[in-house]
């Protein structure tokens, strides 16, 4: 069987930026098992299967490891493609996956993704997570992933965590988000899943459903202008509505071609 591949550097403007996607359009879901088998082939932080279904784009993600239930980059990847390489003729397409109705919204040369927002919630700051840190933060949060929230920028850039002891941390979560201000930005973070086969996400579309309620209440303001501040970096534009968080991006095609399976 051949599948047609695509890679694309999502939340990037140019090649070798932002957060590399393999997206796989299908005509029919095939075998859980062979989609995790091409995941680990394809060894990024993620793999989006689709298919078109009733006007629908039915979209499921794989970690290397394991599937989840909401990825950001995978999907702002998987519309640039259909956007741009599948003919597709409408301003907004609408997928339907595990976390619900999402919608991508195609605004220029942005894609812009309309996910629901995650409620967070304040918790102690653990001694796991001043030891694998070697820092206490200012705060502490948790929701899909935990959230840890520093006094400085440079807590955030010059971070070289203990992935072990995240490993501990994360239990039933998915991962560690770190985030501070910034003086170029709104605010700055980065991303560790090291449970799910991520030591480092590059960019995490779906971290700033939780980070953007943080920062709405911290900084009494609605609409930002942030940066992932990974190796690989990515700027990412977002804005709260309602219960609603708008989050947008660029996107570039690295590759195209077939799969044997």
């Amino acid at each position: 069987m051949k599948l047609d591949l695509y890679q694309i550097d999502a939340f990037a403007k140019n090649s070798f930026e932002g957060n590399p996607a393999a997206i796989c359009p299908l005509d029919d879901w095939i075998d859980d098992s062979l989609m995790q088998k091409i995941a680990l082939e394809n060894n990024l932080s993620e793999t989006a299967f689709f298919i078109e279904k009733n006007n629908l784009f039915e979209i499921r993600w794989f970690t290397p490891t394991k599937e989840v239930n909401l990825c950001g980059h995978a999907t702002l990847a998987s519309a640039f493609v259909i956007f741009e390489y599948l003919n597709y003729q409408k301003n907004i397409i609408t997928f339907d996956s595990k976390s619900g109705i999402l919608k991508v919204e195609k605004k220029d040369n942005l894609y812009q993704l309309d996910f629901p927002i995650q409620k967070i919630e304040k918790i102690d700051i653990s001694n796991i997570i001043i030891e694998a840190f070697g820092k206490t933060p200012k705060e502490c949060y948790i929701s899909m992933d935990y959230i840890i929230v520093f006094e400085d920028e440079n807590d955030i850039l010059n971070a070289n965590p203990n992935l072990e002891l995240l490993k501990k941390l994360e239990l039933d979560h998915r991962g560690i988000i770190i985030t501070s201000t910034s003086k170029k930005y709104d605010f700055i973070c980065r991303f560790f899943a090291p449970n799910f086969g991520v030591d480092e996400d590059p960019v995490t579309g779906s971290a700033f459903t939780q980070l953007v309620p943080y920062w709405q209440k911290a900084m009494k303001k609605n609409k930002f202008k942030a940066k992932q501040v990974s190796k690989r970096g990515g700027e990412v534009f977002c804005k709260l509505e309602e219960k609603r968080v708008k989050i947008a991006g660029y996107a570039k095609k690295y590759l195209y071609g077939q799969i044997e399976v």
